[in-house]
């Protein structure tokens, strides 16, 4: 989960976890990189917010992207004139969530991103 509102991302890490998930929490688009280069495969998916200082989730979904093409990632956003979901799946993004995050939507659209990946 990729937030820089840690209270936001604390939620999201909370939800996941209590789904059964195991997660790496980080507050920017730099320190998801980071952590996504040391080990491309131990990720099986990369949930993150699109309005971030520094990187935004749709310039992190092109980097992961170009690392690992066939990484699954969620995008969430409030309102965002950036990205809709035309745009996410342009990108190659597997699921766009809107904000506020509700649990029972947030653990539909993993469960179906993470379906669809393993069954393509």
């Amino acid at each position: 989960m990729v937030d820089d509102e840690p209270s936001i991302a604390n939620l999201a890490e909370r939800i996941l976890e209590r789904l059964g998930y195991q997660t790496i929490l980080k507050l920017n688009g730099i320190e998801a990189i980071e952590a996504f280069k040391s080990n491309p495969d131990s990720f099986d998916l990369v949930i993150s917010d699109v309005a971030m200082p520094k990187m935004t989730g749709d310039e992190l979904a092109r980097e992961l992207i170009s690392i690992r093409p066939d990484i699954p990632i969620i995008l969430c956003t409030g309102f965002s004139e950036r990205i809709d979901a035309d745009k996410a799946a342009a990108l190659g993004v597997k699921g766009l969530l809107m904000k506020p995050i509700i649990s029972l939507e947030m653990a539909e659209m993993v469960r179906n991103v993470l379906d669809d990946t393993k069954n393509s």
